[in-house]
């Protein structure tokens, strides 16, 4: 077995080959001599398409680590340190890479480091050389990342709001829990069906369909197959359809469901959302690493045994425990108060009480993270009728208003290159929000915030003007503050930290059971608005829901 390798590809083959003389080279404008990393085809600073290879010194400093505990591929055994560095010649510009030569419990931020390169291939094929760095025997130095700032956002370019043209009139859950050895569609339409059923629907009432991520998700574990296989398994004949990847989020089906249905393309939009990773676990392929990456996302990650989100977010995590002074203390209340909501909750995976001691002496996978801190894949679907306001009076029950979205992008789209202080992809729509209602984070009454891992919700809550950057420590205190009767209850279904990983679409239809006063013994009092995030490091959105 092999370490994953990178293809050599026609713009960054040099990156991956240039290690054979042992020099680090970098791409660089050439008309404003701004470097870049990863190559692009176009200057960010001068918009020139013009760029030439520069070699540089190789020096760096780490600015966020973490060391992994989980045996991802027999390639890698832990335990090993995945960093992210910067280069000396320009600050901007970060190296997902690993740290050698270095005991993984003395690996730390500030800690100065040169390139190395190890050489992986054969004849059949170009080598490579991964950079590497290792200790150059430097003193340490401060770092300072300073991302963590309120960004501007666009204004509204007029004052009407297409999410006040709908409703979400109904919601539905199919069987969810560990490796149910089921179809994945026969969840989807599990959980359709319940939907429409739930909003006085019939299936003929249903002229619109929406999913995510569509077809491709299936080859992974994240669909049933997409549109087209809930058309042919349905036969709704919609006037309108939408699936794919790339949206806020993954409820930026939803938010597409509503654009179609404030246009007047539909008046009913069956949105659905399935998963089935455990079950995928047991039954899919399992690559052999031998195949090169392509991909830009797995390329510059996957070579280091950075296979997870847990490792990439791990580094985010030490990096703002690191800069704040605090420890791991407000994780395990987000986790053990979460876990404490799960109780309550009938169909979450796993109810069980956790204590703090629980989560400090859970199996490490990615520091700062151990068991407790991640998610849980699980098999399981989600579908959300988005409707037409004006269809409300003709609806089961008082829907639920969508007040605001936030969807802007104001970062780079990039897991090293942009934010580090906080889960990338969060802030731009956290801002974006606010603009976009004369609600305020005072008014909210609960929080249902994407939990991938606990750090991810503190991200969250700090990006929505919850408290100050740097603030999640105080804030949550004890965990009173984001528990049932606290002044934030907090993904009060067990979020997937507990409930399970159903990728975004749980925390909607947990906002839409507490603004109709239906989440049972979780149920918030009184609560009248909600905000619920999806994300987890693609482009986020966020979504304030109010009470009909």
């Amino acid at each position: 077995m092999t370490r994953p390798l990178p293809a050599i590809g026609v713009l960054d083959g040099f990156f991956w080959t240039s290690g054979q003389d042992g020099k680090l080279r970098l791409q660089q404008c050439s008309s404003c001599g701004t470097l870049r990393h990863t190559p692009r085809v176009v200057c960010a600073k001068c918009r020139s398409s013009d760029a030439e290879i520069v070699a540089v010194s190789g020096h760096a400093t780490v600015v966020a680590f973490t060391v992994n505990a989980h045996q991802w591929t027999p390639a890698l055994p832990p335990p090993y340190v995945v960093a992210i560095v910067q280069i000396d010649e320009q600050h901007d510009i970060r190296l997902t890479t690993n740290l050698v030569n270095v005991e993984p419990e003395t690996a730390r931020i500030g800690l100065r480091v040169r390139v190395a390169f190890e050489q992986h291939g054969d004849t059949r094929d170009a080598d490579v050389w991964l950079p590497v760095f290792e200790p150059n025997g430097e003193p340490d130095v401060e770092v300072t990342v300073e991302d963590d700032v309120r960004p501007l956002v666009r204004q509204p370019v007029s004052t009407k709001r297409f999410e006040h043209d709908v409703v979400l009139s109904g919601v539905g859950q199919s069987r969810t829990g560990r490796r149910l050895m089921v179809d994945p569609l026969s969840l989807t339409v599990e959980a359709c069906t319940k939907a429409i059923e739930d909003a006085g629907l019939t299936f003929a009432d249903v002229d619109g369909l929406a999913t995510y991520p569509g077809a491709e998700g299936y080859a992974i574990g994240h669909s049933e197959g997409g549109v087209t296989a809930v058309e042919e398994a349905l036969q709704l004949k919609p006037t309108w359809i939408n699936g794919g990847g790339e949206t806020p989020g993954q409820a930026g089906s939803i938010i597409a469901a509503m654009l179609a249905v404030s246009a007047g393309l539909c008046r009913h939009v069956l949105v659905f959302r399935t998963v089935w990773e455990s079950t995928h676990a047991v039954l899919g392929p399992h690559p052999d690493g031998s195949a090169r990456l392509d991909a830009e996302w797995s390329k510059y990650r996957l070579p280091y045994g950075a296979f997870s989100a847990a490792n990439w977010i791990g580094m985010y995590a030490n990096l703002y425990l690191h800069k704040y002074g605090v420890d791991r203390t407000m994780l395990g209340r987000i986790a053990t108060t979460t876990r404490a909501h799960a109780a309550l909750n009938p169909v979450a995976i796993y109810k069980d009480p956790i204590s703090m001691d629980d989560y400090f002496n859970a199996r490490p996978v990615s520091s700062p993270f151990g068991l407790y801190d991640c998610d849980v894949p699980c098999d399981g679907a989600i579908a959300v009728i988005v409707s037409a306001a004006a269809t409300a009076g003709d609806l089961r029950q008082p829907p639920v208003r969508v007040n605001a979205v936030g969807t802007q992008i104001l970062e780079r789209l990039s897991w090293d290159q942009g934010t580090l202080t906080h889960e990338p992809q969060t802030m731009g729509p956290a801002a974006h929000l606010w603009t976009r209602t004369d609600l305020t984070p005072a008014d909210v009454d609960v929080a249902l915030l994407y939990d991938g891992f606990t750090f991810n919700a503190v991200s969250w809550l700090e990006g929505l003007g919850f408290c100050e950057f740097g603030g999640a420590t105080d804030f949550i205190g004890d965990g009173s503050t984001i528990a049932l009767g606290g002044r934030l209850p907090l993904n009060t279904h067990g979020g997937q930290l507990s409930a399970g990983r159903t990728h975004g679409f749980g925390y909607i239809q947990e906002a839409m059971l507490q603004m109709r006063g239906e989440a049972g013994a979780h149920q918030v009092a009184g609560a009248e608005v909600a905000v619920a995030t999806t994300g987890g490091g693609a482009p986020g959105s966020a979504f304030l829901l109010t009470k009909w």
